[in-house]
């Protein structure tokens, strides 16, 4: 049986071992060629298959096909890379042993492509590079000895390498055509005319230079339902129902060393439709206990049709663990972040109150203190605490500017009021319909109230209340 992407005569292919490469005689020239492999990169004995997507007939989404042939690969190594639109990378040294050889592996990979629709072309070299290039180029390509490597990709166009259309144009006008020939040019004039990335591509390309390749790891989603032997009408048994999946989800999560930001619950009916709620959280959560609270207070607040026959968990995206240390400060001094109590006693308010009934801030560029900060979604990165110099205002704004009276021309509300600072002035939006012009003042009252106060810097300089300190 022959495998495409490889010659019949790699059936039976010796141990996996990379012979140092023969050393230059002294009374040789300098060559143009590019140093020999180091002995650090052979010695690592990688062996690399490229699954190629030649073009075919057009597909709806290319990701979603990678998706699908890196989960088959998957079954024959862990150490799988995508490369899109149209190429995958294994590492299969650890593999063939397990397979029986290269080529009963290969076998079996074709098979899982075939049963999938499509039908790859298979190269494979000691560098993920040279096993792309050589499934790119068509031809039979399948190196096992890395001292050989160089030889086996001389012929190959440098088409194979998808280098910038304006980079093979210009090697094309000095008579560069193949990676032989790319290869045998000066690394100091290579690098100053054609580009530094191009040349550690060759290396690359060679085993000169470590290719380290991101893993691809799915998208792994907790998805469990539970049947009820009997209706549930109360919400602690609906509750209760919920205990063995929410705990199942803990260990889960446990597992994957993960938290998640969304939780998605479905209970169905006899004769109504599901009932579907989407748990949003503002930061991540592993905890089943805390996960089965939050959920609880959700689910008090929904009224259902019917009574509940079956329940239903899916966990939103994954989110990686990281250990955080306890800031020095407390939050909101320098810095400081919010605590796990503060995360805690927000969740709960969401819980209870709704998700729309609490919200963060957002900062928008203008020095209108009314059009400063908009709502935003809790949890997202443009949250946060204002810089200064709006670190000075008070987060507690009237809806519109409240008159004050005066007399002598001092303010007065609930008396007259004292001023603690020096103007702030805003004077802005003169380029819109809603310009401002104002003096704002730090103020107390007689019942020592800070209050935030301002005066019109045209006349008739009245005065007005806009914010109230906690």
């Amino acid at each position: 049986m022959s495998v495409r992407g490889f010659p019949q005569a790699d059936a039976s292919l010796p141990q996996i071992e990379s012979p140092a490469p023969a050393p230059t005689p002294a009374h040789e020239a300098p060559r143009l060629a590019p140093p020999p492999v180091q002995a650090s990169l052979v010695e690592a004995h990688e062996q690399w298959l490229a699954v190629y997507l030649p073009v075919q007939a057009p597909v709806a989404s290319p990701e979603a096909q990678l998706t699908r042939l890196a989960l088959l690969a998957q079954h024959f190594t862990p150490r799988v890379s995508l490369e899109p639109p149209d190429a995958l990378v294994l590492e299969i040294r650890g593999s063939m042993r397990l397979f029986g050889g290269v080529r009963t592996l290969c076998s079996r990979l074709l098979e899982g492509c075939a049963a999938a629709g499509v039908q790859p072309v298979l190269a494979l070299a000691p560098t993920p590079l040279a096993a792309l290039a050589g499934a790119r180029s068509g031809r039979p390509f399948s190196v096992r000895y890395a001292a050989q490597l160089v030889s086996a990709l001389r012929p190959l166009p440098l088409s194979v390498l998808r280098w910038p259309p304006q980079v093979l144009e210009r090697l094309a006008k000095v008579g560069v055509h193949t990676v032989g020939e790319a290869l045998r040019l000066p690394r100091a004039g290579f690098a100053r005319r054609f580009g530094v990335e191009q040349l550690a591509a060759l290396d690359r390309l060679t085993g000169r230079r470590a290719d380290p390749r991101p893993e691809f790891r799915p998208a792994q989603r907790f998805h469990e339902r539970r049947s009820c032997t009997y209706e549930l009408t109360h919400h602690e048994a609906i509750v209760a129902a919920l205990a063995p999946l929410i705990a199942r989800l803990g260990r889960f999560l446990e597992q994957h060393q993960c938290g998640i930001t969304a939780l998605h619950c479905r209970l169905r009916h006899r004769h109504a439709p599901p009932t579907q709620y989407l748990m949003r959280l503002v930061a991540p959560l592993a905890d089943p206990k805390e996960l089965q609270a939050l959920l609880a207070e959700h689910l008090a607040r929904i009224v259902l049709p019917e009574a509940v026959r079956e329940c239903e968990l899916r966990s939103g995206r994954l989110i990686p663990r990281a250990g955080r240390s306890a800031c020095l400060w407390q939050p909101g001094e320098h810095g400081g972040q919010m605590r796990t109590e503060s995360v805690d006693f927000i969740e709960t308010l969401r819980a209870r109150l709704g998700e729309q009934a609490v919200h963060g801030l957002k900062l928008t560029a203008t020095h209108r203190p009314e059009a400063a900060s908009e709502p935003a979604e809790l949890g997202s990165r443009e949250t946060g605490m204002p810089p200064w110099p709006a670190f000075r205002r008070p987060l507690w704004l009237l809806p519109s500017p409240q008159r004050l009276p005066e007399s002598g021309g001092v303010p007065r509300h609930r008396g007259a009021l004292r001023l603690l600072s020096e103007p702030e002035r805003i004077e802005t939006g003169w380029w819109e319909e809603e310009q401002v012009a104002r003096d704002y003042y730090s103020a107390i009252d007689e019942r020592g109230v800070r209050l935030w106060i301002y005066r019109e810097r045209r006349a008739p300089h009245r005065w007005f209340l806009h914010g109230l300190w906690g």
